[in-house]
């Protein structure tokens, strides 16, 4: 089912639909007009994409008597003409992100805030944040997934040619936008997903383009490290984004230069781990933390041992680091030994926790998503089944414990995940 039919089905009634008597008290004390036949369908149109997060004007309400009415709503008032702004938008933080779609198909000041991104910005100041996973089982469709609701959203298509579509592409997700890397006939491009606007557009290129990186992101910024440029070198290069301003900035060197590596922030650091050096033949295990207040590099040996049980000839055969932070803690999975394993940062080890969902599969790590959502670690994936493979989404909340993996939700589709990544806003 899609987002739409999640989102007609789930509203609750008592807080975020109005009944028929409550309509026509808001009705009377806004001004209002008949809307003619000919933009009753436009109208209906409208407000169904509003509810699939696609922000465009909404003219028009039922009011539960057969009509429907324009609303002229007022640009001073947010919720109610009683309450002010303030305490209007203290109100509107604390709401469902999936909710935001339908509230804005009465309010033009509300829709005002989502589209300038403004709301989000103060949702973040508040320390307010909702995680959602997109990922991408085929070159051009990316689904979003809301655990909250356990909703499926299908975003809109992507436009690329087929270069695109064939060569490497890495995700990241960063303040309100899902950026995508790839290689199109003649240059390396980002596509940019905005949640504010549901569309795609073509993103500022970083300073030195390239693929095979690792990056993470806090808040509205991201760091990207190492990778290969479009010759084919491996680099020790990195450089920080900044979701705000849409600007790339040049970041000190590592102390080694990597591809296929992965990446983290943790403690407010930004962290490297593993990949293949400069020499294309060796597996690090050494990892590299970045203090942004020093904005220095620091290499930590033997951080991230070489995987036991997996022989990789060549070395970039298997996928990776599969690692995850949830409440600044490092986690990693194992795919070798079907093991997850937590970081002892005072002896820089790792302890064996537990194992795999029973059926999260992937070919030497290809194909599986290990992320942190929120308090939460996800293993995305599934088995092979009837000819085609499962798309299942299994959950977690670290404790002492051993892992006790919880099925959010699973359907039958390109259970395959070729990339993954987290937005949280």
């Amino acid at each position: 089912m899609d987002f739409e039919a999640h989102h007609l089905m789930d509203l609750p009634s008592n807080n975020h639909q109005l009944d028929v008597e409550e309509k026509k008290t808001m009705s009377k004390k806004l001004e209002k007009q008949v809307v003619d036949p000919k933009e009753e369908e436009k109208s209906k149109n409208e407000e169904e994409d509003m509810q699939n997060n696609v922000v465009v004007p909404v003219h028009s309400i039922d009011n539960g008597d057969g009509k429907r009415y324009a609303i002229m709503v007022s640009d001073s008032n947010l919720l109610s003409e009683h309450l002010g702004r303030d305490i209007s938008i203290h109100c509107l933080l604390r709401l469902s992100r999936s909710d935001y779609g339908s509230i804005a198909a009465l309010n033009k000041s509300f829709r005002s805030l989502i589209r300038s991104g403004e709301l989000y910005k103060l949702r973040r100041k508040a320390r307010i944040v909702e995680h959602w996973v997109y990922f991408s089982c085929e070159a051009l469709k990316w689904e979003a997934f809301d655990p909250n609701r356990n909703r499926w959203i299908h975003l809109p298509i992507m436009t690329c040619d087929a270069c695109f579509m064939l060569a490497d592409r890495e995700s990241l997700a960063v303040g309100t936008e899902l950026l995508v890397f790839g290689k199109e006939l003649r240059t390396p491009i980002i596509h940019k997903y905005s949640l504010l606007t549901n569309m795609w557009s073509v993103g500022k290129m970083m300073n030195t383009p390239r693929c095979l990186f690792g990056s993470a992101s806090l808040g509205e910024i991201a760091i990207l490290a190492g990778g290969c440029d479009p010759r084919g070198n491996i680099l020790s290069s990195a450089e920080l984004y900044n979701a705000d301003t849409g600007k790339w900035e040049i970041l000190p060197n590592m102390n080694k230069a990597r591809k296929m590596c992965s990446s983290v922030f943790m403690d407010g650091k930004f962290y490297v781990l593993g990949g293949i050096a400069a020499d294309k033949k060796t597996q690090l295990t050494c990892g590299e933390e970045f203090d942004m207040k020093t904005n220095k590099w620091r290499e930590i040996p033997n951080m991230f041992p070489v995987r036991t049980g997996v022989f990789e000839t060549p070395p970039s055969f298997g996928s990776p680091p599969l690692i995850a932070v949830v409440k600044n803690v490092l986690y990693a999975a194992d795919y070798g030994q079907q093991e997850v394993k937590k970081y002892d940062k005072d002896n820089n080890s790792w302890v064996i926790i537990g194992s795999f969902p029973e059926q999260a599969t992937s070919m030497n790590g290809w194909g599986l998503a290990f992320r942190a959502c929120g308090d939460h670690l996800l293993f995305l994936g599934g088995p092979v089944l009837h000819g085609g493979r499962m798309m299942e989404i299994n959950a977690w909340i670290p404790n002492e414990g051993e892992p006790q993996w919880n099925r959010l939700v699973g359907k039958e589709s390109g259970g395959f995940v070729h990339n993954c990544t987290v937005m949280g806003c």
